[in-house]
């Protein structure tokens, strides 16, 4: 865990409130994303969202999976400071828009969603706002830098790497559970949309050639 964030020790040389708040991020608010994640990719399965025009919905999905991946990413390999805070701000509130988009599409797809599903949407949705909230109450002086424009900061607006990066076999275990959970299924599911949206326009093709269109030529052409 060292090199994740910077933690304060109590004046008992025990671990402070930020060793809790480092190990409740990395142990369990980050891993507890890949569950829900990897839940509604099994309820869109489930409701068969391919039968829908479901194209632009699963696109929908891996946007956000990326609004709120890219940030992660950033924060488990670079320093907290203005830049990374306001990309983290940022995507935050590209991904509750997202959300919002996404539902609106959902709401007027043929899939029914059900509550289930809508409980597994809000605890995707609140996710990046804790993860934030307890990044911001580790970071009060880069909040305050953040605030100030960066002033008299060098490294401000800059990304900067961890010294001393995160240990490898946690930053390994991230990555497959991403893989595994989100960009794999998720993945699955934008290809199933797009081959059976292929499939509903291949069959109108065919139904407008049952309507003569195309046998008109060469009827006509054996008539000359």
């Amino acid at each position: 865990m060292p090199g994740f964030l910077p933690v304060r020790r109590g004046a008992d040389g025990g671990a402070g409130v930020e060793d809790a708040t480092v190990r409740y991020l990395m142990y369990g608010l980050l891993p507890s994303w890949f569950l829900p994640g990897l839940a509604d990719w099994w309820l869109h399965r489930r409701s068969r969202i391919e039968d829908s025009p479901a194209t632009r919905e699963s696109l929908i999905h891996s946007l956000m999976m990326a609004e709120v991946g890219a940030p992660i990413g950033l924060t488990l390999l670079c320093k907290v400071n203005p830049l990374l805070l306001t990309v983290q701000l940022g995507a935050a509130a590209a991904h509750e828009a997202t959300a919002v988009w996404d539902v609106r599409t959902a709401h007027h797809s043929d899939r029914e969603i059900k509550p289930v599903e809508q409980h597994v949407h809000s605890f995707l949705e609140s996710l990046p706002f804790s993860a934030l909230a307890s990044l911001v109450c580790l970071h009060p002086e880069q909040v305050r830098s953040l605030l100030r424009g960066g002033r008299g900061d060098r490294d401000a607006w800059r990304l900067v790497l961890r010294k001393p990066p995160l240990p490898r076999k946690y930053l390994a275990g991230i990555t497959v559970a991403f893989g595994v959970c989100v960009a794999l299924p998720y993945a699955e599911e934008l290809l199933r949309c797009v081959r059976a949206d292929r499939r509903r326009a291949a069959a109108r093709g065919d139904g407008r050639a049952d309507d003569g269109g195309p046998t008109d030529g060469p009827a006509r052409g054996a008539e000359a």
